[in-house]
């Protein structure tokens, strides 16, 4: 079996990596740039430990709900190239503003994940860095309509069903799924909601 990561077998006891089906995280990291100041973003070290366990130096994580970043900044403090889409112009400009990779890239695009047109845009920054595949994907999707994130139609989180939610949400993997490298790992962090004290499994 391949072994996707840097880590020391031998040692894994001294690395971060969790090893239970339940991780439990006592307090989100808010050092680094992690000041915890958008509403709805996940903690921390919940990619960090994804992207040590599943990519080695230099491969490439690819996050289409990039939110405030929280990925972003984990790829770079970790040494991986990086790729991230969001539908909201202001956060892709507010994480430009904050990335500062030395020796590897990180290019984000505004635009809507579910749209093949936009990973058009990704297809190209692949070929302008000489790679063909990303090697991790990670998803952090609006968790249906608990959050409104913005008045943007077709923002998941103003999906005007369940039904609607997970069609918009299919056509992001499915774009996802397309430029991941054959293989590799697909990872999607998100809970369920509540309606009327009706439990609404995601």
């Amino acid at each position: 079996m391949p072994i996707f990561n840097d880590l020391i077998l031998e040692n894994w006891k001294e690395s971060e990596i969790l090893t239970d089906s339940l991780w439990i995280i006592l307090e989100r990291d808010k050092t680094g740039k992690h000041n915890g100041f958008y509403h709805g973003n996940f903690i921390p070290q919940i990619p960090h430990r994804f992207i040590l366990r599943y990519t080695k130096k230099n491969e490439i994580v690819f996050d289409p709900f990039l939110g405030s970043g929280t990925t972003a900044y984990e790829a770079e403090s970790l040494n991986r190239n990086f790729i991230g889409i969001d539908i909201q112009t202001k956060l892709v400009d507010y994480v430009k503003k904050n990335i500062e990779p030395k020796n590897n890239f990180s290019d984000l695009i505004a635009g809507d994940s579910a749209k093949f047109e936009t990973f058009e845009k990704v297809k190209e920054i692949l070929k302008d860095h000489r790679k063909k595949n990303v090697q991790l994907a990670i998803l952090h999707p609006p968790y249906a309509d608990i959050i409104k994130f913005s008045d943007l139609k077709n923002d998941l989180s103003n999906a005007k069903s369940l039904k609607e939610f997970l069609g918009q949400f299919a056509e992001v993997l499915i774009n996802t799924i397309k430029i991941l490298e054959n293989g590799r790992y697909l990872a999607i962090v998100i809970g369920d909601k509540y309606t009327a004290g009706k439990w609404i499994p995601l």
